[in-house]
């Protein structure tokens, strides 16, 4: 399998959250690459700049967009856990969470409006992960 891109990792994300327990980031780094069986060359592979492993870049973006829609909330530095309106989105009928289903969330709206000039470096991102 191939590295997830942002967006197919913010359900499961999300869903390793459930226990309502708070969660290191670097122990979700774990689970994510565990939940898609990545290699270990792919839990290694470094984005371009050589600096940070792309699955925990990507798990990063996902836990921003969550955090940003109230999914998810920081409890401390390097830690999170899942939201009451989280868990209601876990309730529902859904099996993915992406940018489309985020702009339902008032706190993701003001982020994105507050971030729109930073559209473009978003967008290249998302285009530089799929067509990966």
């Amino acid at each position: 399998m191939s590295i997830p891109d942002y967006q197919t990792i913010m359900y499961p994300l999300l869903e390793l959250l459930k226990s309502q327990e708070e969660k290191s980031i670097r122990q979700l780094y774990d689970e994510i690459s565990n939940k898609f069986s990545l290699s270990d060359i792919e839990k290694t592979q470094l984005l371009p700049s050589g600096r940070q492993p792309i699955i925990e870049n990507r798990v990063g973006w996902s836990k921003t967009y969550l955090l940003k829609a109230g999914l998810l909330e920081s409890t401390r530095r390097g830690y999170i856990k899942i939201t009451s309106l989280g868990m209601d989105v876990l309730k529902t009928n859904i099996n993915r969470i992406d940018i489309g289903y985020l702009n339902q969330f008032d706190g993701f709206k003001e982020f994105r409006t507050i971030n729109k000039e930073e559209e473009p470096i978003i967008k290249s991102i998302a285009e530089t992960e799929t067509s990966q």
